[in-house]
């Protein structure tokens, strides 16, 4: 029996455990200390409505016999599927139905699409970057190359014709700067892939928070990307699932051979997301469904609109929060950022998360999120402003 020894090179601890781990000891030692939690990235708005009114009558399906459901179809069912494929339609993007996957969310399927692909590719990803890009591949034993995602390109790195890439990583809106490419740099991103005959992993978790119409939603609002993308995509974000669990994930049948890989991979690996949990999905897409979510992405932007203009009146560089969740900020003082995560915690008691976390290129940088309570929000930004006004 051996061991997978590319584990060994994995750093010894996820990020989000070391900020749990940090935040914890502080309460142990402070118990009287009110912490406001503005660090990982987890919703705190209650589901929709509609959603709950669905998964009810799902449960009660459940319960009769004429209606009762056992295994469903590992791509997940029809209804859900086509919910899904008018909703494209929405952004002007057509898809077929058996291009379209339901699975428990982004993150299973970002690390599970590396099933289809060889050991011997070199992965590009931006730095900063979710960790989970960099760790799955690091599990397998693949070669990884980062493109700089810095102050100077807006956090939004473009293609180095000196890397040859056989797998790209690109998230817009983007975890963890909240920065969003547009259809002109996609387009370059999209041409890159083809001349390499690379493939393009979009992750489009955030696409919900983008407000301006001038900027795409999807990776195959541009021409050609059908040819060189796969796009994930998750309902965590947009409809409060992160505890519920339900994604879906675009694989294009002019990919060749891995839409029918996938959905071998899928068949054989994965017995699908519950038919409760997809009914509740389908409410999601419905027109009451989406006025109900809006109203909660709205609420989340108002808390980082709150949390932007606390930043500029404190004259600290940031980006992010206009169409994304997040806000990424240069540390004051050129503090590095656990330094920064101490201090915060230490002196105001607000927990965000370090942007060396993230990569190298995340050092001196710190996320806060939008996803707390609009009044736990402000009082935040009122601690951080006696700090730093």
């Amino acid at each position: 029996m051996n061991l997978n020894k590319n584990y060994e090179n994995l750093e010894q601890s996820y990020l989000f455990s070391t900020v749990a781990k940090k935040v914890n000891e502080y309460i142990s030692k402070n118990p009287d200390k009110k912490i406001i939690r503005l660090g990982i990235g987890d919703v705190t708005r209650p589901l929709c409505k509609k959603v709950i009114e669905a998964m009810h009558k799902a449960v009660d399906e459940m319960g009769v016999q004429a209606t009762f459901r056992g295994y469903g179809p590992e791509q997940g069912y029809d209804f859900l599927r086509e919910a899904v494929q008018k909703y494209y339609k929405t952004h002007n993007v057509d898809l077929e139905l058996d291009e379209i996957f339901i699975s428990d969310g982004a993150k299973s399927d970002l690390g599970n699409i590396l099933d289809l692909f060889g050991e011997d590719n070199t992965v590009l990803v931006p730095d900063p970057v979710y960790p989970v890009y960099v760790d799955t591949n690091i599990m397998a034993g693949r070669k990884v190359v980062f493109a700089d995602a810095n102050g100077e390109n807006g956090f939004l790195p473009m293609p180095d014709e000196n890397i040859k890439a056989d797998l790209i990583y690109i998230c817009s809106p983007n975890n963890p700067t909240g920065a969003v490419y547009n259809r002109e740099q996609l387009k370059v991103w999209v041409d890159y892939a083809r001349k390499l005959g690379a493939i393009i992993l979009f992750d489009s978790a955030y696409e919900c928070f983008i407000s301006d119409t001038e900027l795409p939603h999807s990776i195959y609002e541009i021409e050609g990307a059908k040819e060189c993308a796969i796009e994930f995509c998750s309902l965590s974000k947009m409809a409060g699932f992160t505890g519920t669990r339900c994604g879906y994930t675009i694989v294009p049948k002019t990919l060749g051979k891995l839409n029918k890989m996938w959905l071998r991979r899928q068949t054989t690996k994965f017995n699908g997301v519950p038919y409760i949990v997809q009914r509740g999905a389908e409410a999601v897409f419905t027109p009451e469904g989406q006025e109900e979510i809006k109203e909660n992405i709205n609420y989340y932007k108002e808390n980082a609109r709150i949390i932007s203009d606390t930043l500029k009146r404190c004259n600290i560089r940031h980006v992010g929060g206009k169409h994304s969740p997040y806000i990424w900020l240069k540390c004051p003082n050129n503090m590095k950022s656990w330094e920064f995560f101490d201090y915060l915690l230490e002196n105001a008691q607000v927990v965000g998360t370090p942007g060396a976390g993230f990569g190298r290129n995340g050092e001196g940088y710190f996320r806060l999120t939008s996803f707390g309570s609009k009044e736990n929000t402000a009082e935040a930004m009122q601690r951080f402003e006696k700090l730093f006004g």
